[in-house]
């Protein structure tokens, strides 16, 4: 079904493939040509069918303009993409948790007030804004101190791999990290007065040990939910992001797909990240088993 509404969408973006691959200048026999070679000029449904037929062969197409492998461009760009979003969430979440919990802790005071206007703030600025000025500060004529452009892979020097993401994933961190602090808060509060938790209290427990064995376990199960669907969302989301910073992952390449009309690239990209989707949410309903056992009996 996400394929064939992909599929269909994909479709109905203006423009024809035709026209490009066959290049300025062409005639209108060449362009039909081209057409009739990339099987254009057949319906939708049938242009589906053999697509969805071929997928199922471990055959995603070849891509309209280069003639690249599609299998094999995705597999060279996903790695990219998903090292991002790994390192933005683990970030985010080692920023939000300890931020959630002592503000549900001390509830509506100052330290709560303000981290819910630093909240507000990341998810309220753009993330091309919050990249232009972090290339101002960290990669201009202020400090100097992260590249703007020019990412190396892991497998050529890890260190300088992490320095080359460093900006993309500084992009990214505020926002998923304000959701996380806003989730997470809202459950250690209901946690928080639950009888178990009283009782800890009541023995003279430090604040750290109640927060860290009685609350955040019992309160993770939606922030588990929203940080496995927020994996899905970054990698298909970084369009901006990884155009920005000249990153050639999955997100540029959706942003390059759509712009040279390379339709048989734009839908295996997001095959995969449909194919994500479903991995993480079979994931998080693992994550739901092994925090709450309750859930094994239901």
């Amino acid at each position: 079904m996400a394929t064939f509404a992909t599929f269909s969408l994909v479709d109905l973006i203006p423009g024809d493939a035709a026209e490009i691959v066959a290049g300025e200048g062409a005639t209108e026999d060449q362009v039909d040509a081209v057409r009739e070679r990339l099987g254009l000029n057949q319906p939708m449904l049938v242009r589906y069918g053999a697509w969805i037929l071929n997928v199922l062969q471990g055959d995603l197409g070849r891509s309209y303009v280069t003639n690249q492998s599609v299998a094999d461009t995705l597999l060279a760009r996903f790695p990219v993409s998903l090292e991002i979003a790994l390192v933005s969430q683990a970030i985010a979440l080692a920023i939000a948790i300890p931020w959630a919990l002592y503000s549900a802790y001390r509830e509506n005071g100052w330290f709560d007030r303000i981290g819910g206007v630093l909240g507000f703030g990341g998810l309220a600025t753009p993330s091309f804004v919050l990249g232009l000025v972090l290339i101002y500060i960290f990669a201009g004529g202020v400090l100097s101190i992260f590249p703007a452009t020019g990412y190396v892979s892991f497998d050529e020097d890890p260190l300088r791999n992490l320095w080359s993401i460093a900006l993309p994933v500084m992009c990214l961190v505020p926002a998923e990290a304000a959701v996380y602090r806003q989730v997470l808060r809202s459950d250690a509060i209901s946690t928080l007065r639950e009888n178990f938790v009283l009782m800890a209290k009541s023995k003279g427990l430090p604040p750290g040990q109640v927060l860290r064995g009685h609350v955040l376990r019992p309160s993770s199960l939606s922030l588990i939910t929203i940080a496995g669907v927020s994996i899905g969302g970054v990698i298909g989301g970084t369009v901006i992001v990884e155009t920005m910073f000249a990153v050639p992952g999955m997100g540029a390449l959706l942003a390059q797909s759509v712009n040279e009309r390379d339709f048989m690239m734009l839908q295996g990209a997001l095959l995969v990240i449909c194919v994500v989707y479903v991995v993480v949410n079979l994931l998080v309903d693992v994550g739901y088993i092994l925090l709450d056992p309750r859930a094994r009996n239901s």
